[in-house]
């Protein structure tokens, strides 16, 4: 089976292009990936059938042998950051539920802070 990685992969339409070890493009369909894979990341190493296609080489049975690192992943806050700042969001919400509770929303003001914490943590949290 040939190997190479990843050259590009649209998710929204459901295909992309690998590029094998000798440098031939290869049409890839979601199709092709293995199960409980929807997407792929460009960069990883992959193992695929080929098989001509009306337009050319296309990929068969896609299987993924290294994905690419997360360049997210590697520039996460430490552990130790990120327990102290759900601590935070932990009592900052905890107050906004207790005016709640009282039958008061925040104000627009606070409410849109609130949201953008809660965003930014939930990215940090994301790999």
């Amino acid at each position: 089976m040939p190997t190479g990685k990843v050259k590009w992969y649209d998710t929204e339409k459901g295909f992309g292009f690998l590029e094998t070890d000798e440098g031939e493009d290869v049409f890839v369909h979601t199709t092709a990936l293995p199960a409980g894979v929807t997407s792929l990341k460009n960069g990883a190493r992959v193992e695929f059938g080929v098989a001509d296609g009306k337009r050319g080489k296309q990929a068969l049975s896609v299987k993924l042998l290294e994905p690419r690192p997360s360049v997210v992943k590697g520039t996460r806050k430490s552990a130790d950051t990120m327990a102290v700042l759900i601590e935070d969001v932990i009592k900052l919400l905890d107050g906004v539920s207790n005016d709640l509770r009282r039958g008061r929303y925040p104000n627009d003001a606070h409410a849109a802070k609130v949201a953008a914490v809660l965003r930014a943590i939930a990215d940090d949290l994301d790999i």
